[in-house]
């Protein structure tokens, strides 16, 4: 639902879903192992502050995990989509 949503509301051209993660992290004292999903979310860097904000009222976590990794290149034709793709509605 969370990548629907984000491909719905333009924040996100594509959102690939990567199952099978093994997280170990402490959370508030408490040491915590989980399976979770891994969102990889093609956007663009205009659309980063709209995703930061929206994510969290779509993600169950109390402190979702976001981490921009920003892309120095590709294939112009798919750039170009995506940019496309995260256009804001008119």
């Amino acid at each position: 639902a969370l990548a629907t949503t984000l491909v719905e509301t333009r924040l996100a051209a594509c959102v690939n879903i990567l199952p099978g993660i093994h997280s170990t992290y402490r959370w508030q004292g408490e040491m915590i192992r989980a399976e979770e999903l891994l969102l990889i979310v093609k956007t663009t860097a205009d659309r980063m502050d709209a995703l930061r904000e929206r994510l969290p009222t779509l993600h169950p976590y109390e402190l979702p995990e976001l981490v921009a990794v920003e892309s120095v290149d590709g294939l112009p034709a798919y750039l170009d989509w995506v940019r496309d793709e995260t256009r804001p509605a008119l």
